[in-house]
């Protein structure tokens, strides 16, 4: 069950304290998971996380996973004891149902422009995955990264959310913690600079020490290893 052994084809589900606290199902390395534990680390609210093989995975996580998928958020306080799928699903929750420290802005509009510059974000994965796994020049990378380094420059805030990490900020940093994987892959062709993003470079630099980001931190060793492991996988599955 832990971040090292995660859970694999063949185990049993395993038992859990009947304490109400909410069962986050989970990998150490899956970025759209690690939305999750930030804002549950953020919220400051007590939880249990399960750690799954994503490559093979348990036969009993369809029962609180139905798509198979993590981040997985189970609910165990109430009756019905639901299960929420879906990073974005989980933590627009996970903001309405725990007030404290709010993540999202109040305004109805600047909520709904994050959401879309979030949207917009999703980009920067499927070019990540494919300069890992697929020999990717990162050439549609850097245009994403383009649109949030003139996002912060109009805000004039060290962050998306102001004068601390917010939504948009948490949602985008688990991208930006793997960019050391771009810089393995790429090599001299890697493009994250700090005269083409001075303000994103700065934004790095400050939210990278944040208590937040530090309590669900791999280091870029950590990433760039994962990462080789599973371009070997993808070769040999060719």
């Amino acid at each position: 069950m832990s971040a090292e052994n995660p859970l694999t084809k063949g185990s049993t589900h395993p038992a859990l304290p009947d304490d109400g606290a909410p069962r986050l199902y989970s990998n150490r390395y899956c970025p759209y998971a690690q939305r999750a534990h930030l804002t549950l680390n953020a919220k400051k609210v007590p939880h249990h996380v399960v750690y799954i093989d994503l490559v093979n995975k348990p036969e009993w996580l369809v029962d609180v996973s139905p798509l198979l998928k993590v981040p997985a958020l189970h609910l165990v306080g109430g009756n019905s004891k639901p299960s929420l799928i879906e990073s974005l699903i989980i933590v627009e929750y996970l903001d309405e149902k725990y007030p404290q420290n709010p993540l999202l802005p109040k305004d109805p509009l600047k909520r709904a422009q994050d959401k879309i510059l979030v949207e917009r974000f999703n980009a920067a994965s499927g070019a990540l995955m494919k300069i890992a796994l697929q020999g990717g020049d990162g050439s549609d990378l850097w245009p994403v990264f383009d649109i949030f380094e003139e996002e912060l420059a109009k805000r004039s805030t060290p962050y998306f959310g102001g004068e601390k990490p917010g939504f948009l900020d948490y949602m985008i940093w688990p991208w930006f913690e793997r960019l050391p994987v771009a810089e393995y892959f790429l090599k001299e062709r890697f493009n994250f600079n700090k005269e083409r993003y001075a303000k994103l470079s700065a934004w790095v630099d400050l939210i990278v020490k944040d208590e937040v980001v530090q309590s669900h931190y791999a280091t870029p060793e950590a990433h760039v290893s994962h990462f080789k492991k599973v371009a070997e996988l993808f070769k040999n599955r060719k």
